[in-house]
């Protein structure tokens, strides 16, 4: 399956549907992050809940992003106190790029960033035009995650000029 989406599209195909059911890992990249809420069961919660929901089931999650989140965002963080060690983070001003890998079997690639009006979560007027793909097609996402993880293993790090901006900078060095 090779399929692409826009807009709400995003909301029901990635996060309400395919995220909630990962097994083993998600990987989400992102330039922006803010305080995402989405339907569970019938009532709109912090997206973090979600996050939260997969780590007490032992799922593996990477979030990579450019900045810090907002308030907002970081408040609702602290209401789920298992993401702390539940989910590894790495701040990298240079990410501009958007996806979400789950289990190595189905990725996301597009414009959306990890906050409402990017996935499509806001009403048709408040929400971004936004636009990617969605596949299970093992060569593709096998090249989303590879590209994904090169960054988060910091290969690009030593060479960057951008790391006075890095606050994680040392610390993929101490890896």
């Amino acid at each position: 399956m090779l399929e692409f989406i826009t807009d709400r599209q995003i909301y029901e195909k990635v996060l309400c549907d395919r995220i909630p059911r990962t097994k083993n890992f998600l990987w989400l990249g992102t330039a922006d992050l803010k305080d995402l809420h989405v339907d569970k069961g019938g009532r709109m919660v912090p997206f973090l809940e979600i996050l939260s929901d997969l780590a007490a089931r032992q799922v593996e999650i990477r979030l990579l992003h450019a900045k810090e989140p907002g308030p907002a965002f970081r408040r609702d963080f602290d209401r789920y106190p298992n993401l702390i060690k539940g989910m590894e983070r790495i701040l990298c001003p240079r990410t501009h790029f958007k996806s979400v890998i789950i289990d190595g079997e189905f990725a996301y690639s597009g414009s959306a960033n990890l906050t409402g009006a990017g996935m499509g979560a806001k009403s048709t007027e408040k929400r971004n035009f936004e636009a990617g793909i969605i596949t299970d097609q093992k060569r593709i996402v096998r090249r989303i995650a590879d590209h994904f993880d090169r960054i988060w293993r910091g290969e690009y790090c030593t060479n960057c000029r951008r790391k006075e901006f890095c606050a994680d900078y040392k610390d993929l060095l101490l890896k």
